[in-house]
């Protein structure tokens, strides 16, 4: 008896052995699947977060889009009002030389033969400046000025200077100017229109402050001129 229990041994091994292997290749598959599953799981969290990201972005991307249509609204408004300023400027400008013009015209007929030559610079510098030559304005209102001292055209000439030096983007010989009108004949008819000057020169380096100050000034001190509504509506636009 002693001697098939070897024997019996040897077969319970046997047996034993490919249900052993079945449980190894059943435990392999589970973590085949299971790194299989880690695996998907991982592309999905992948694709979520670039979804989320992509969302992220395309949010982000409204709202640049959203300012910068803020921000073109407001430069074309900014671009229609100085279209109105400059085209208000100009007709007045126009109608301005024009007054200019007929009072040179009454005073030359009126003057003696040799007090016209005096005046021919500042004459010419009218016309320039009406035609668009604005350096040229300038140096004809600068030569008048030098050799007309007590003339009672000077504070004219001072202020059609500025304008000119202003159209040359010389804003700091305007400004020079209108403040000499500021200055010697605040009571002149173009002392508004020196301040309103000044702003504009202002407006051009880009000193808000102190062109809102120098408008609001002169709608105090000025307030029945047409250069204080001038100044009002610019104002009321900024």
């Amino acid at each position: 008896m002693k001697r098939f229990l070897p024997l019996a041994a040897c077969a319970a091994l046997f047996l034993a052995g490919p249900a052993q292997a079945g449980l190894f290749d059943d435990a392999q598959a589970r973590q085949q699947i299971e790194n299989l599953q880690q695996e998907i799981n991982g592309r999905f969290e992948t694709v979520n977060n670039g979804q989320i990201e992509l969302a992220n972005q395309n949010e982000q991307l409204r709202a640049e889009l959203a300012r910068l249509r803020g921000q073109l609204e407001v430069l074309l408004n900014e671009v229609e009002s100085l279209k109105t300023r400059q085209h208000d400027f100009y007709v007045d400008l126009d109608n301005r030389l024009r007054q200019f013009e007929a009072g040179a015209s009454t005073q030359a007929s009126a003057a003696q033969p040799t007090a016209s030559e005096p005046k021919g610079s500042y004459e010419t510098g009218l016309s320039y400046l009406k035609d668009g030559h604005a350096a040229n304005a300038l140096g004809e209102f600068d030569t008048f000025i030098a050799n007309n001292p007590d003339s009672a055209n000077l504070p004219d000439a001072y202020f059609w200077a500025g304008t000119a030096a202003l159209q040359t983007k010389d804003v700091a010989g305007a400004s020079k100017r209108f403040n000499t009108v500021l200055a010697r004949w605040p009571k002149s008819s173009v002392a508004p229109d020196a301040m309103l000057g000044l702003a504009n020169g202002q407006i051009a380096t880009g000193d808000q402050r102190k062109a809102r100050a120098t408008l609001n000034s002169l709608v105090d001190r000025y307030p029945s001129s047409t250069a204080a509504k001038t100044a009002k509506q610019h104002l009321s636009a900024r």
